[in-house]
């Protein structure tokens, strides 16, 4: 690989951002290179640099705030030299990058359809009707359920994952030399998560494409990439191949992030939940004992008894109903204060429809939910906004949670003044606190969501949710973007923030080796159903549903050694929770395995 010229060739890398009067530089003096086929992992803490790295490649830094110096080159090339017309050619034909959150890349006014067609339009010359079909097969590509019918769908239409999705058959679409991509896969559930990064592999393998993969999951870099970065606080403090850098990590910091790595499986002999080893000031491993069980005799918090919720969708001349979206279809379960109930299961399986329908975000169209009291269906407006201080709701995606025009202070400020729980001056004190529980300085409250990053964005959106002291968190995808250290320090709050409020979570999620940590009991959805429920240590040690066994099997393991093998996961095309107007649902039948533990009969 050394003998081919490399496509890319960062030296003396250095970005400085303005701060008032004064330069302040977040990258200094980073080089590497990257070879034709070659990937290159990027990792780190959030706020590291590894998206600014990516940014000051593709020039997309606003040259009035920020200043890089140092050298890029594309094949030789010097990219810092080029004006915003050269740069528009290279980014469409020889660079492409996967942001790492969708909704602020997808223009929210055109279909994704539109957006993809446009670039094969302008880039490739490709009429109307050939950019259509490109577009579906590329859709296709990246499992898109229902490709073609979905071409007219707008961003707001899919999920989180499937937006990701979007981005990732955009940016291969013009069959780029360089693919930087910036935490493609955290949105997406293990499943589709290994055959996007199995078919980025086979893309270099056909056209030499080479890779620069940023990401906090050191399971996907142990599976993908041969060299690997690690960035802490604006500089390069190891760089080794993959396979030696974890057998024989030589920096304290990389030997915390490997420490700080959660694997599936290692709670197999653990009844109850158990917070991650924490890293101390010496880098020495600092394990906890299990939390304290449950009592088995308490009322539930939370009752959920047949709920479903569908979506219309219209038609025809006269915008007829036609078909509806079954997104959660006849699901019950019960939640008791200070339990974790995780849903897990693949992007549009009706995870996030769930924890929307109990807080009425969505208006669910039967079933009844009972929560602290209340019968949740029957709530007037007024009666709603009482009970939800009580519930709380940790969205994914916290660039659209967050209001751009706020700083970061007077969001948190703002839910305990709009339920007059606080005087301003002791809301700010509250603001305070907040900040520092989930791992943020004081000294950030007077930022704006924009000048952080994707995993600190995250951490504000946490502590906004505990800003009311609720009874129920629903904490949807709430830990995904964040680098494993630090998702171990904010999983590891929000379990000593059970124990001490008795809170009870709803955690929806894709990462098991998380889950199998914060859960009591897991439930397992696909198609809008819950196919397996039971305690924590059942689902993983004897999972009985083969879509359970499925989603197990394909989680990635953080050993380089492991590389090459192979999963032999289904490719299928996913199942439509499209539905005509006369379908009938199935009547379901469960199986008891084991105490507690139900499964769907398949």
């Amino acid at each position: 690989m050394t003998e081919l010229a490399p496509i890319l060739q960062v030296s003396d890398l250095t970005t400085s951002f303005r701060d008032g009067h004064r330069w302040k530089a977040v990258l200094n003096n980073i080089q590497f290179c990257i070879y034709p086929g070659e990937t290159l992992a990027i990792v780190g803490e959030s706020g590291s640099g590894k998206s600014v790295t990516s940014l000051s490649i593709m020039q997309l830094l606003n040259p009035r705030r920020s200043r890089v110096q140092g050298s890029i080159k594309l094949e030789g090339r010097e990219l810092t030299t080029l004006n915003d017309a050269q740069m528009q050619q290279i980014r469409a034909n020889q660079i492409a990058m996967i942001f790492q959150e969708p909704m602020t890349s997808l223009n929210p006014a055109f279909s994704i359809g539109e957006q993809i067609a446009e670039l094969l339009q302008v880039h490739r010359g490709e009429n109307q009707k050939q950019a259509r079909e490109h577009t579906v097969e590329l859709l296709k590509k990246v499992r898109i359920p229902n490709a073609a019918s979905r071409f007219d769908d707008y961003p707001h239409q899919f999920s989180g994952g499937m937006r990701q999705r979007v981005m990732i058959a955009m940016a291969l679409a013009l069959s780029p030399k360089l693919l930087i991509a910036d935490e493609p896969t955290t949105a997406l559930d293990v499943t589709i998560q290994g055959q996007i990064l199995d078919l980025i592999k086979t893309l270099q393998q056909e056209e030499g494409m080479a890779v620069l993969f940023i990401t906090h999951d050191m399971g996907v870099v142990a599976e993908v990439a041969d060299r690997t970065l690690v960035m802490y606080r604006g500089e390069l403090v190891e760089t080794n191949t993959t396979a030696a850098l974890f057998a024989n990590p030589k920096h304290e910091y990389t030997r915390m992030l490997l420490n700080a790595v959660p694997k599936l499986g290692s709670m197999t002999d653990c009844a109850e939940p158990l917070k991650f080893p924490q890293i101390d000031s010496n880098g020495q491993v600092q394990l906890f004992s299990p939390q304290p069980p449950l009592p088995n005799k308490k009322p539930p918090l939370l009752k959920v008894s047949n709920l479903t919720t569908r979506f219309a969708i219209h038609s025809g001349f006269w915008s007829r109903q036609t078909a509806a979206v079954h997104a959660v279809e006849n699901i019950s379960f019960t939640l008791t204060p200070g339990e974790t109930l995780s849903l897990v299961g693949e992007s549009g399986c009706g995870k996030s429809t769930t924890g929307r329908s109990l807080m009425r975000l969505v208006e669910p169209l039967h079933g009844e939910i009972e929560f602290n009291g209340y019968n949740v269906c029957q709530l007037s407006q007024a009666e709603l906004r009482r009970m939800r201080q009580d519930i709380q709701f940790i969205f994914q995606d916290p660039f659209a949670s967050l209001n751009p025009r706020m700083t970061i202070e007077e969001t948190l400020i703002e839910p305990l003044l709009e339920h007059q729980l606080a005087s301003k001056r002791d809301a700010k004190k509250r603001a305070l606190e907040l900040i520092e529980q989930v791992g943020l300085s004081g000294d950030m409250l007077k930022r704006h969501p924009h000048e952080f990053s994707g995993g600190q964005r995250q951490r504000i959106a946490i502590a906004r949710a505990l800003s009311l002291n609720p009874k129920l968190i629903i904490a949807d995808e709430s830990v995904s973007a964040l680098d494993v250290s630090v998702k171990a320090q904010v999983v590891n709050l929000l379990m000593d923030l059970q124990q001490t409020h008795n809170l009870a979570y709803l955690f929806i999620s894709h990462d098991m080796a998380v889950v199998e940590r914060i859960s009591h009991r897991v439930a397992v959805m696909y198609l809008g159903e819950i196919v397996e429920i039971g305690p924590r240590q059942a689902i993983f040690s004897n999972p009985q549903h083969p879509y359970t066994q499925k989603l197990l099997a394909a989680v990635p393991i953080a050993d380089p050694a492991q590389r090459h093998l192979k999963r032999h996961l289904s490719v299928d095309e996913l199942k439509s929770p499209i539905r005509d107007n006369n379908y009938q649902p199935p009547q379901r039948h469960y199986r008891q395995v084991s105490d507690q533990h139900w499964v769907m009969q398949h």
